[in-house]
């Protein structure tokens, strides 16, 4: 990747973040509350581990504790959620990641269910979610919230913005939506029932993609100058048999119409742990704030 102005990289935003969460945690700490994230993995860690290992180091780094608890394939769905509830009540820890993939036995929504929102640092609970609606934007699904920083960091003025949003699910494209609105922007979600997807997005100032097709987003469909965030992660094979990860955003294209347009990868995937551990002092707090209110100020 060059340094062409027009890349939206993720690293600068991410180590503002964390910089920020870093001054968080150093200061809750000699208070007496250090912050500790768990790492939930189930069966074959080897998929994960590149995701665990980065969590891990930028954790670190920010002065959070991070806990790596590793389950067999074969447990079950009710050994694991009583393990989440215990992790729920004890004290020492601040929030709980469930890594994913899960065994096919485990039902993913049941498991994000069964962490407590207090301790949701995904933004994955129905709850957290929910919440988001009433405008309680603070614990918002992790890449969600990532991307709306990217777009952020362009410095565009987000009130009264075109924004359209092409993939509706309920981590990453309906929550960016309701991130949007609450800063006044003007949202459309387009998803695969969408009439003439191309003209959608032509409309956009700012353009959110995340379905899960390389090279979707053509040239030909992006709207002179505008913001394009790029939050697909697929695996593409060259003709020379080499695989190379791409976006849903035909990068070489777009980028000589958009004035910003996120790499894949270093894009969203930076931010997004940042937003992860972001969560963590978020989550800190409201849990310090209840013990607070329950038993007064240590």
């Amino acid at each position: 990747m060059t340094d062409d102005p027009r890349y939206l990289k993720g690293a600068p935003v991410a180590a503002r973040i964390l910089a920020e969460v870093r001054e968080q945690a150093l200061a809750a700490a000699e208070d007496g509350w250090k912050p500790k994230l768990v790492s939930i993995t189930v069966g074959d860690v080897e998929a994960v581990d590149v995701y665990v290992r980065n969590q891990r180091r930028k954790a670190q780094a920010a002065g959070i504790d991070f806990e790596e608890r590793n389950f067999p394939a074969t447990v079950s769905s009710a050994e694991l959620e009583a393990s989440i509830h215990g992790m729920n009540a004890d004290p020492r820890v601040t929030g709980i990641i469930m890594q994913r993939p899960l065994p096919a036995t485990i039902p993913v929504r049941s498991m994000q269910r069964a962490i407590h929102p207090l301790k949701d640092v995904e933004g994955m609970h129905p709850a957290s979610i929910g919440n988001i609606v009433y405008n309680e934007l603070d614990l918002a699904p992790c890449t969600a919230a990532a991307s709306v920083e990217l777009l952020k960091a362009t410095g565009l003025d987000l009130k009264g913005l075109e924004v359209v949003v092409v993939g509706h699910s309920e981590i990453v494209g309906k929550p960016i939506a309701f991130l949007l609105l609450s800063e006044g922007a003007t949202v459309t979600v387009c998803h695969h029932m969408t009439r003439s997807l191309a003209a959608h997005a032509r409309r956009a100032d700012a353009l959110f993609v995340a379905v899960g097709k390389p090279r979707l987003i053509r040239a030909d469909m992006v709207k002179p100058g505008a913001a394009v965030i790029d939050i697909g992660i697929n695996t593409e094979r060259a003709p020379d048999g080499t695989q190379r990860v791409v976006g849903d955003v035909d990068t070489e294209s777009v980028k000589e119409v958009a004035s910003w347009i996120t790499p894949v990868p270093g894009g969203v995937g930076p931010v997004t742990v940042s937003i992860l551990l972001r969560n963590t002092m978020v989550a800190l707090k409201r849990q310090r704030d209840l013990y607070e209110a329950s038993y007064g100020a240590r």
